[in-house]
């Protein structure tokens, strides 16, 4: 049976970019003796030509913000270093203040594109054969700037897709402050990066078996003046080393009564800077029969591509961690849904041409792997790798594919893995599931059609899609007739 069978049907949801949803963020005109320069100026207007100004700017700004007063009393705080101590500032020109260091930026002016779709944790109230989703985006904004979107929708017992159109207001999460470490852990990651000298040593003798940001501060301020000369060049590059390890490992939070719609993960640590890219959501069920979100993506920090991770349980508090060892490198990882073997499993590309697989112990290090998957057919000869995390099916593991053919053109397959030895391929698609039609092939990247994740429901495959790295479309393909064309 070839693909010629298979019939995919793509569906009339599309999901262009939105250059109204917009979000406020930080805004930095120049260094501080700048900055120090416009706040003497605000300062210097007179108190009734002050309020003036607000007011206009409450007009303009407030009903695409949500809670903006706050926002601005935030960001003035985050300057008061620049007005004089002794000046007495009332909260109208701290309102002002903060207004003129906060910018809008928006979130999707550039693409909307490289879903990934999994069940949403809240099933209650469904129809019959119907399921609620989560679907991930990666938003590309100003300066081709990636962050991770959401949307919320239902697939209908008819596979009717339906996505619920966002009406809110954008916002960031809280960073957690002080945030608390495993030791053993941290001291497995810092090992894994190459620090482990004496200064390391004795700056984690330092700490208890869990600690807080601010302790591993102040080991690190307590090293830094143990000496009189202070420390050596290597030992501050050690410093800097393990206080960057700890701001990548971090935890946000969203508050219960802002939309999934509305929640936006933007870059926030040093290796992010240029973007959070392309992440990859898998529903993982734990030995215990719980459930948690994974998401493997790309930090871009304009010049150095790492893989990260990130974890939730509810969509509202997420944690950021460090993927470390050897395996944990390049892009595309994906996470099986489930331990094989009492062991986590994740497929990778490690050398920008084949798939890979690894194993591990632990979700957070990847030491060993081995090629699972080479280029073999015309559609794919550049390049080959995942479009997601794996769907285990009766037949076996169902992993979607991304091949890069002539002209440099995206198109998605199939492969099915054994269930108990993943190592195995059992079957594979010779021509490509889908690819850019007439339709689809314009846009930011011409002739590129991606995804980072579909499900499978009630005998169907859902597959969301990245049209051309500029919107999102959907296609819906009948399980079977993919499981029977496989060779």
């Amino acid at each position: 049976m070839n693909t010629n069978s298979i019939h995919v049907t793509r569906t009339p949801t599309i999901l262009s970019p939105d250059q109204s949803r917009v979000l406020l963020r930080p805004f930095s005109p120049g260094d501080s003796e700048r900055v120090g320069r416009i706040v003497e100026r605000i300062m210097s207007l007179p108190e009734d030509e002050v309020g003036l100004l607000l007011k206009e700017i409450l007009a303009e700004f407030s009903a695409r913000h949500h809670d903006i007063r706050s926002l601005f009393l935030e960001r003035f705080e985050q300057i008061r270093e620049f007005v004089p101590a002794d000046a007495d500032v009332s909260e109208e020109r701290r309102l002002l203040i903060g207004s003129y260091f906060l910018a809008e930026y928006s979130l999707e002016s550039a693409a909307l594109f490289n879903p990934s779709i999994v069940p949403h944790p809240d099933q209650t109230d469904m129809p019959p054969g119907a399921l609620r989703f989560i679907l991930s985006l990666r938003a590309t904004g100003e300066g081709h700037i990636s962050s991770i979107t959401f949307r919320t929708g239902i697939i209908h017992a008819d596979q009717r897709i339906e996505v619920f159109t966002p009406n809110g207001s954008l916002t960031e999460p809280r960073q957690i402050p002080n945030p608390r470490y495993e030791k053993a852990l941290f001291g497995r990651k810092l090992f894994e990066l190459g620090l482990h000298d004496e200064f390391t040593r004795r700056v984690m003798s330092r700490l208890g078996e869990s600690f807080a940001q601010e302790e591993l501060r102040a080991a690190l301020q307590a090293e830094q003046f143990r000496l009189p000369d202070g420390m050596a060049p290597e030992d501050q590059e050690d410093s800097q080393g393990i206080w960057m390890l700890a701001r990548s490992n971090y935890q946000v939070q969203f508050q219960p009564d802002q939309q999934i719609s509305d929640r936006i993960l933007f870059p926030v640590t040093p290796s992010q800077r240029n973007g959070i890219e392309d992440a990859r959501f898998v529903c993982f069920r734990n030995d215990d029969g719980s459930h948690i979100y994974y998401a493997t993506f790309t930090a871009y920090d304009g010049k150095i591509v790492v893989p990260e991770l990130v974890e939730t349980d509810d969509f509202l508090l997420f944690q950021f961690i460090t993927l470390n060892g050897p395996a944990a490198e390049n892009k595309g990882l994906a996470i099986f849904p489930r331990k094989i073997g009492g062991m986590y499993a994740m497929l990778s590309r490690q050398d920008n041409e084949n798939i890979y697989l690894m194993f591990s112990d632990n979700v957070h290090f990847w030491n060993e792997y081995s090629v699972l998957l080479k280029p073999a057919f015309p559609w794919e000869l550049v390049q080959l790798g995942n479009c997601g995390s794996p769907i285990e099916t009766d037949a076996g593991w169902l992993v979607l594919s991304h091949g890069v053919g002539p002209m440099r053109k995206y198109c998605i397959g199939a492969f099915l893995l054994d269930r108990d030895d993943p190592s195995k391929v059992i079957g594979r698609l010779r021509e490509p599931l889908l690819k850019p039609n007439q339709n689809e092939r314009e846009g930011y990247v011409p002739n590129v059609v991606y995804t980072c994740g579909a499900l499978v429901h009630d005998g169907v495959l859902i597959i969301p899609y990245g049209l051309a790295d500029h919107a999102t479309g959907f296609a819906t393909v009948p399980l079977a007739e993919v499981l029977a064309a496989m060779e």
